[in-house]
């Protein structure tokens, strides 16, 4: 039996976040976008119980973006914690078609592991309905990593929501007006260390909050303020859904993490390759005409959101000169 599973990338068009959990997790706020950019993965049952086959076809067009030990593979874990869970023993061979580089905060082994999940549940159901329910896979997704809930989700709607960890996910539809629009993406060649971002960014704070006495202005310092307030007042995606009709000029969204790449104070080598490559590659998407641009994620991709096609490949084919991963897609609408 062979079947076909797309795994789309994301773009965190807001990201802010909170203090560190007693798990170790921190608190996010963070609004998801699906988009046309992604994996696909290709499944083959064989009659050799166990067996699993996990083949990379790497189809970057740039930059040098390490290998994935098997044993590190997320979709290997996938796998692993499927059988663990349901004992299905069925033989993989497993292919996947990657166009989302590693390490560029647009959730590619995230949305690959969800993915794996979701193909496992089907496979592994006699009549493809599937073996578990919806709630039981978004547990064990986020169990794999704090961004695999919302591809969970993702067949709900194009967008969502995302709070807690990771873990709560209010999917809904884009407004009609954001449906389509254009977005160039920029990777510099070179991923992020998630985890060394997010201690940067805990060494600014706790700077920060020796000479501050209150400390919501250390977790609230950004311009989106107000409508965060709003989003958590306001029925699933009503808020959020008013504000992306609106012009993409006009939205308020921020990323935490351009505190780390814009902090002189922050010394890594994160923040080495980081800082003015980030703030080089949003400039460039402005002036080439972006209404909107940002860092997903914790990077290295950077993004920029234009008001029509004509003029996103204008500037895909200008910032191709100077980087080695440059792409042109759009928001996804179901």
């Amino acid at each position: 039996m062979r079947m076909k599973v797309e795994a789309p990338a994301k773009l965190n068009l807001h990201l802010h976040i909170g203090g560190r959990r007693p798990d170790g997790y921190h608190e996010i706020e963070s609004l998801f976008i699906a988009l046309a950019l992604g994996d696909t993965l290709f499944f083959e049952t064989v009659n050799q119980p166990l067996m699993l086959e996990i083949r990379m076809d790497w189809q970057l067009p740039g930059g040098d973006f390490p290998a994935i030990p098997p044993e590190k593979n997320i979709i290997t874990q996938a796998v692993s914690l499927f059988r663990s869970r349901t004992g299905y023993e069925q033989g993989l061979k497993i292919t996947v078609e990657k166009r989302i580089p590693p390490g560029g905060g647009l959730g590619g082994g995230s949305s690959d592991a969800a993915a794996a999940l979701l193909a496992l549940n089907r496979l592994a159901a006699p009549d493809g309905a599937g073996l578990l329910s919806a709630a039981v896979l978004a547990e064990m997704g986020a169990s794999l990593g704090s961004d695999v809930p919302f591809f969970m989700y993702s067949t709900a709607g194009s967008a969502a929501w995302v709070s807690g960890r990771g873990e709560k996910v209010q999917p809904f539809e884009l407004p009609e007006t954001a449906r389509g629009l254009p977005v160039v993406l920029v990777n510099p060649g070179f991923p992020s260390d998630t985890a060394e971002a997010y201690r940067l960014l805990d060494g600014i704070r706790e700077g920060k909050e020796k000479n501050c006495h209150k400390r919501e202005e250390i977790y609230h310092e950004t311009p989106c303020n107000s409508v965060i307030k709003n989003f958590e007042l306001m029925p699933v995606g009503y808020d959020v859904r008013q504000v992306l009709a609106g012009s993409p000029r006009e939205w308020p969204f921020f990323n935490d993490f351009l505190t780390v790449f814009t902090n002189s104070a922050a010394e890594s080598s994160l923040v080495g390759g980081m800082n003015t490559t980030c703030q080089h590659i949003i400039s460039s998407l402005k002036e080439l005409g972006a209404d909107f641009a940002g860092l997903s994620g914790s990077g290295s991709t950077c993004f920029g959101v234009f008001p029509g096609q004509e003029q996103a490949e204008s500037a895909r084919k200008n910032l191709l000169l100077y980087w080695p991963f440059v792409f042109g897609t759009f928001f996804l609408a179901h």
